[in-house]
């Protein structure tokens, strides 16, 4: 199995993105100052990647080496556009099957997520460049290698990444238990992307506002959710169920 591969050295961030690494997040020391580190905060805006400012321990205890206020994870695998996965779906026999992972953020979540939508026969899973958990050592080991296989894509705004697809053919299915409707009467034989929350806050309420369907988990017991793994796992054999 490929691990993370972490760099560091502001010289050494800006050589890698100039070389097209997949640099998932790039972590910086805040309050640093120098035109080395501006060159720095520049190309990763321009790049569109994923940067946040922490205090020296933070980088300290990323690595022991001299990081120069610098530190970034290389994804281990290599992401997809939007464009391509819906090219893809919808040129194959069948409909098709999309996930949509709403600032989902727990590492092993995802990599749950991703196994079982490999098991299920997922066409992609889509993730929102800032804020959504990223693809490490543990989310491919959680995946059992899954991640190899399902194409994920990155995009700038889930939300307009729901208009593209249904835009495509695609209705979209927000799991929520804001709604009185069963994940049973949902139409899976449809071309589909089912829409997954947060573990804390759920799904985005414009994205639930712009959803062709909502739908819920019945609950028999005292507690109100599932874990989103295996809630994810539940609408995905659904969808599995109902096209057999």
């Amino acid at each position: 199995m490929q691990k993370t591969t972490q760099i560091y050295g502001l010289r050494a961030i800006i050589e890698a993105v100039n070389s097209n690494e997949e640099i998932d997040k790039v972590f910086l020391q805040k309050g640093l100052k120098g035109d080395l580190m501006k060159e720095l905060e520049g190309i990763l805006r321009r790049n569109e990647i994923n940067m946040v400012y922490v205090p020296i321990e933070k980088l300290n205890r990323l690595t022991k080496s001299n990081h120069q206020g610098a530190v970034a994870n290389i994804s281990p695998i290599a992401f997809h556009t939007l464009e391509d996965l819906v090219e893809k779906a919808n040129a194959k026999e069948g409909p098709a099957l999309f996930l949509l992972l709403d600032q989902l953020s727990d590492v092993r979540n995802f990599g749950a997520i991703i196994r079982t939508a490999e098991c299920t026969g997922v066409d992609g899973i889509i993730v929102q460049k800032k804020g959504a958990a990223p693809v490490t050592a543990d989310t491919i080991k959680t995946s059992a290698g899954a991640a190899y296989r399902v194409p994920i894509a990155k995009v700038d705004h889930l939300k307009d990444a729901v208009f593209y697809l249904q835009a495509s053919g695609i209705k979209i299915v927000s799991a929520t238990e804001k709604t009185d409707d069963s994940v049973y009467d949902v139409p899976f034989t449809d071309s589909i992307a089912i829409v997954m929350g947060a573990e804390d806050r759920g799904i985005t309420p414009s994205i639930l506002k712009a959803s062709d369907y909502r739908a819920k988990l019945p609950l028999l017991g005292e507690i109100e959710s599932l874990n989103v793994s295996v809630a994810c796992a539940v609408f995905l054999y659904e969808a599995v169920r109902q096209r057999l």
